[in-house]
């Protein structure tokens, strides 16, 4: 007599539906002739996944289409069951609300409960369900079969790049000396790279070393040993795409010849920036710093997403907890690691929280993309206040083709900042200097309401055409108030001294400093405007004659003046207009003086505010002034 088939119902959960292993076990002969009941809810949550891109979603489509040919086949009966989640319950489907609708099928039709989902499992098993739990497969890592992607790598192969119709091309060299080349002719197949997606997201759920870093709606990143995998396809790329990206070489940190003295600053719980351009070796510097550290008892962690690099089993190495990397900076206060590896700092919220840990004492190093080591620290202004900088970064070190190409450290101070000459121009300043030479290369600093960060220096061969550009734009602008001649002299990029006779300074500035104020609105440049041969005329006379600099036009604009040290008399410009014979003696505003011409006592007065005397321009005294002027006579003001 034949024998009869033993049949028997098995209801599936979505982590066996993914996992693949139902149609091998039906394969290898254990479920064969079985009736396999598959919960609606099971499916619904695959299309949700499949609708979001995640790989996770087409594997498990592609088992119930497995299991439809089984059935074809008649070695299994297929059907389906249970109810469909409402889309509320799909979005709640962490919290369980789709498990327990998987659980209430499998209640109603009876059968084997199968599952991989150990919590899922001891839920059922409570509820009186017939449950086997499969255990996860973990495989001997000798036993891994080597994947597809293995084969477009060679010895110094960096990364892989494989999209749908197009030939699989490759960054192939040394640190320093990367090629992007083909490695085949033949275009990749969207059939071929499915298949090797497939392959990788197995290889990730099943290598207890290797796992699933991310996946979100047309995008996954897997982490499989030392490769780094990115895999992306439509809605959110135009095609299929599988980018694979490996460390070539571990590098320690005596490879890069640092001096002594660096070693001892890195070592001290330091605010650290590692900078460079993409492909510089930012990150192998990174992983040969953490080594390093650890050899010499430090506790060190790292921040990642994803988790890339190669280091220890001593340095633990943190994702964003829950998602959110500020979970992870909780978490590791509570730790108190002496240093932690930042990779990589590029939004507000890294900068904000690579700040906060640091300003809570925790050592610092940073990764960030920048194409200069300035750039770096350029990064951080507007994210961090400006005068705690320093606190949360003190050295940057600036990593280009694979060595260490610049050091720079920082300061805080109070000084007045390079290129500026009026002590009273003095703020707070962060000093960018060269670690080896202490040479200041830079100087950042707040000027009105911007913040400027100002190189130092002499200006270098490609500085000097714009300056000798500027000085003719401000020659032209200065000749429209002055006849006589004009000389400009451009001291910085933000700064100039004009000097015209001296019977003209006064009509440069104008009243109240109005028309040179006018005139730096234009040029955008501040004006310090001087007489001609100044210096000369200082020492043959012996006194001071015209120049108004910055400091005292500001004085001119207040309402009341200090009376500079030493002044008791001066030579006032004289300036005629209409209605007035003008004296002006700014350094005396507000005071009460007496006018002498050649020692003989004229009269009395009180100089304004502005700085100004006037008489009418009719008047005898202002004829008599006019007269001792033309023949060179001297007009001194004296304070009372």
């Amino acid at each position: 007599m034949a024998d009869e088939k033993r049949i028997w119902r098995i209801v599936p959960d979505t982590s066996v539906i993914i996992d693949g292993r139902l149609s091998s076990r039906i394969r290898s002969g254990d479920f064969r002739g079985a009736e396999i009941i598959i919960p609606e809810a099971v499916v619904s949550e695959l299309e949700a996944q499949a609708n979001k891109g995640r790989e996770i979603g087409f594997k498990g489509l592609e088992e119930l289409l497995e299991l439809r040919k089984l059935a074809e086949r008649d070695e299994i009966f297929l059907q389906f069951s249970g109810v469909q989640p409402t889309l509320e319950e799909i979005k709640l489907s962490k919290e369980g609300r789709v498990d327990a609708l998987i659980r209430s099928t499998a209640t109603e039709v009876g059968g084997l409960f199968l599952s991989e989902d150990r919590v899922q499992s001891l839920i059922a098993e409570a509820k009186g369900l017939n449950v086997e739990y499969m255990h996860p497969k973990v495989p001997d890592p000798s036993e891994l079969s080597p994947l597809k992607v293995e084969r477009f790598f060679t010895e110094d192969t960096m990364s892989v790049h494989l999209k749908n119709g197009v030939s699989p091309m490759a960054k192939k060299g040394p640190v320093g000396d990367i090629h992007y080349i083909k490695i085949r002719d033949e275009p990749a197949t969207s059939a071929e790279l499915s298949s090797i997606s497939r392959e990788l997201i197995e290889r990730a759920r099943l290598d207890p070393e290797s796992f699933i870093e991310m996946s979100s709606s047309g995008a996954t990143v897997l982490q499989i040993r030392n490769m780094r995998i990115a895999i992306a396809h439509p809605p959110f790329s135009d095609d299929m795409e599988i980018t694979i990206v490996r460390p070539t070489v571990i590098v320690d940190l005596e490879h890069y010849r640092l001096s002594d003295k660096l070693k001892e600053r890195i070592v001290s719980q330091r605010g650290i920036l590692i900078a460079g351009p993409p492909g510089a070796g930012k990150s192998t510097f990174a992983a040969g710093v953490a080594r390093y550290l650890n050899d010499r008892g430090q506790v060190v962690k790292t921040m990642e997403s994803p988790r890339d690099l190669q280091v220890p089993p001593e340095i633990t190495q943190y994702s964003p907890l829950n998602g959110r990397m500020e979970d992870t900076a909780d978490l590791l206060l509570l730790v108190r690691p002496d240093y932690t590896i930042y990779d990589e700092v590029r939004k507000t919220g890294d900068f904000l929280i690579f700040a906060d840990m640091r300003l809570a004492g925790v050592g610092m190093i940073g990764v960030v993309h920048a194409t200069r080591a300035v750039d770096a620290i350029q990064r951080l202004i507007g994210r961090v206040e400006l005068g705690v900088i320093p606190q949360v970064v003190d050295t940057v070190i600036f990593i280009d083709k694979g060595e260490v190409a610049k050091v720079l450290v920082l300061e805080f101070t109070v000084k007045v900042p390079h290129g500026m000459t009026e002590q009273d121009l003095a703020r707070p300043v962060i000093v960018i200097a060269d670690f080896e030479t202490r040479r200041v290369e830079y100087e950042i600093y707040t000027y009105g309401e911007q913040v400027v960060v100002m190189p130092v220096g002499p200006p270098t061969e490609l500085r000097k055409p714009a300056w000798k550009l500027a000085e003719e734009e401000i020659r032209n602008v200065i000749s429209r108030y002055a006849s006589g001649p004009v000389e400009v002299e451009v001291t910085s990029d933000d700064s100039a001294i004009v000097k015209v006779r001296e019977d003209e300074v006064r009509k440069v500035i104008g009243k109240g400093g109005n028309v040179i104020d006018r005139i730096e609105n234009v040029l955008g440049l501040h004006i310090d405007v001087r007489e001609m041969e100044l210096e000369t005329q200082r020492a043959a006379k012996g006194r001071k004659y015209g120049t108004e600099s910055r400091t005292l036009r500001e004085k001119r604009r207040t309402t009341s003046f200090e009376e500079e040290p030493g002044v008791s008399s001066v030579h006032p410009f004289i300036e005629r207009d209409k209605k007035h014979l003008i004296l002006g003696a700014p350094e005396l505003a507000g005071k009460d003086v007496e006018i002498y011409l050649e020692d003989q006592y004229l009269f009395s007065a009180t100089v304004s505010r502005h700085g100004d005397v006037k008489l009418r321009a009719n008047s005898d005294l202002a004829s008599e002034i006019l007269e001792a002027q033309d023949r060179g006579g001297s007009i001194e003001i004296r304070l009372i």
